[in-house]
């Protein structure tokens, strides 16, 4: 049994006036006495406790009746703590030593349920993907020290580029990782995936105080593309695509209306590729009603994946 363990069942025993002692702490875990005097004291003198020792019961008692331990009525707090270790896992940080070390504590902490809570909360996530824990490390650090950071950074289409930059923010969008930093090279602000950062230093030069994002702007339109507001985009949804978006929240600035046809849905777009994949996930129960433009791309995407079943190559996923 851990210390923390039996200071909370001594604590308790002092709690329902059953009076408590080294003798008895002792025969409860088969310690040492010298143990049980330690953890005693640990109780009074590390966690404050108004312990007091009373001749004729040979026993402890509080002399203030209100005292609690800082983690006796916390199940609630020890939940949230498993659930942003299950959350950290998932968003591919198993690895940090601090989700790890995350882990190791709340095994310690005295919960008599803590094992069986972590079987009962579960958390998935797809298409999430793993970060290297070093360079996300390097990247925190540098956050929080406030200095520059020399990055190698993989495109998409594989081309490398060196680049030294400020990072200003961390953020998480949809089971991804991605850093806003002041870019040399553009001499602006870029986000940058973080699973193709190949390679991360810390510089000895301080980010400039007056660099920094404004929240607010990264919050005027949908999605993980940001840039000036395009456009609003209009949709309608059907069926049961209409009963799931209409709980859903895509944007703070969203606005719903039911019609006869379904649920038209409103919001800011500053760009077409993800709103694009989020309307053909809903399939044949999702028309884009305006602009003109995100229209045509929806056609032109509906055409191009109806080439690639074609009539006059069945079976086949090419022409």
């Amino acid at each position: 049994m851990s210390l923390l363990e039996r200071v909370f069942y001594f604590h308790q025993e002092v709690v329902k006036g059953n009076f408590p002692n080294s003798k008895s702490l002792s025969a409860q875990f088969e310690t040492s006495p010298a143990t049980s005097k330690r953890d005693i004291a640990y109780l009074r003198d590390r966690l404050l406790a108004p312990l007091v020792f009373d001749r004729e019961k040979n026993g402890y008692r509080y002399g203030d009746e209100s005292f609690a331990l800082p983690f006796e009525n916390g199940p609630r707090i020890v939940f949230l703590l498993t659930m942003l270790n299950r959350f950290a896992g998932e968003a591919g940080l198993a690895e940090l030593p601090e989700v790890q070390q995350l882990e190791k504590k709340l095994s310690t902490m005295v919960l008599p349920d803590y094992r069986k809570l972590l079987k009962k909360i579960s958390c998935e996530w797809i298409e999430v993907e793993t970060v290297d824990h070093h360079i996300f490390t390097v990247i925190s650090d540098g956050l929080a020290r406030e200095k520059f950071l020399n990055i190698s950074y993989q495109a998409l289409d594989k081309k490398n580029s060196t680049r030294k930059i400020a990072p200003l923010l961390i953020h998480n969008y949809q089971g991804r990782w991605y850093l806003l930093a002041y870019c040399n090279l553009r001499e602006a602000v870029r986000l940058f995936h973080m699973a193709r950062i190949t390679t991360v230093e810390i510089t000895d030069s301080p980010i400039p105080p007056g660099l920094s994002i404004d929240r607010q702007s990264l919050q005027e339109s949908f999605g993980i593309f940001k840039g000036s507001l395009r456009c609003t985009a209009e949709i309608l949804f059907t069926g049961t695509a209409a009963e799931l978006v209409r709980n859903q929240f895509w944007h703070r600035d969203q606005e719903t209306k039911e019609t006869d046809e379904g649920l038209l849905l409103r919001l800011p777009v500053s760009d077409f590729r993800e709103i694009t994949m989020k309307i053909l996930q809903y399939g044949s129960h999702a028309k884009v009603v305006s602009p003109p433009e995100l229209q045509r791309i929806i056609i032109s995407e509906i055409n191009g994946m109806a080439g690639i079943y074609s009539s006059r190559n069945p079976g086949s996923l090419t022409k």
